[in-house]
């Protein structure tokens, strides 16, 4: 596969990159790199056009800006009207990319309309328990403050039921990933209620223990990965 175009690089990078700065930690910088990264591994094994699935994964959460509940349709009108993109690819191509950063979302009622769409869907599911059970966690503290410890728990385990258990809402499109293997991981943790509480009180503690005991800094500009 051949490398991404340097110049387009340098244009996500100053200014679509940044962005994810100001979204809540479930959403950072580190999570856009690593499904660049996630999304350009799974490219090579297809006939798909790399800067493609670059743009495509540097923009699907951009729509956050905006709010959690129409974001991937917000990243997909925000890459469509981009001018320096128009400029580089041409219309057909910008209809797939709208459409794949539309199909992201975990909790969408069909299936991405493309390889594009389920190349980016499938590297933004990151699927690894720790990870998972942490980012449910900040999200919870970011946006349910006033809760305590045991609804924290009550609110963590219900949404993983809800996405990730046998029968969540959580798809995945391509067998060529490890996303399989690892979700059945996160399923045992689910179904051992002892170990899953164990892995929630260690997390829960290292996010509130703060620099004065309570929970760290957190932006709420954007909304979190949890309800995608």
């Amino acid at each position: 596969m051949k490398e991404i175009d340097p110049s387009l690089e340098a244009y996500v990078e100053a200014e679509i990159i940044p962005r994810y700065a100001h979204f809540d930690r479930a959403h950072s910088t580190d999570h856009v790199r690593s499904v660049i990264d996630r999304s350009l591994a799974l490219a090579r094994r297809y006939d798909v056009e790399p800067d493609m699935v670059y743009v495509i994964a540097a923009y699907h959460d951009t729509g956050l800006a905006f709010g959690r509940e129409r974001h991937h349709i917000d990243a997909g009108r925000i890459l469509a009207e981009d001018a320096e993109l128009r400029r580089r690819f041409d219309s057909e191509r910008i209809a797939t990319m709208r459409e794949a950063v539309e199909d992201h979302r975990a909790s969408s009622g069909h299936a991405p309309r493309s390889i594009y769409g389920r190349i980016v869907a499938e590297a933004d599911r990151c699927i690894d328990t720790q990870t998972i059970l942490r980012r449910t966690v900040q999200y919870g503290l970011a946006h349910c403050p006033a809760l305590t410890r045991e609804e924290h728990f009550t609110r963590c385990r219900e949404h993983l039921q809800r996405k990730y258990a046998e029968g969540g809402y959580l798809r995945l499109w391509l067998p060529e990933s490890d996303n399989a293997r690892r979700l059945a991981e996160l399923r045992e943790a689910i179904r051992d209620g002892e170990r899953l509480r164990r892995l929630f009180d260690a997390i829960f503690d290292a996010e509130t223990s703060g620099p004065a005991g309570g929970t760290p800094d957190r932006t709420e500009a954007g909304e979190a990965a949890e309800a995608r």
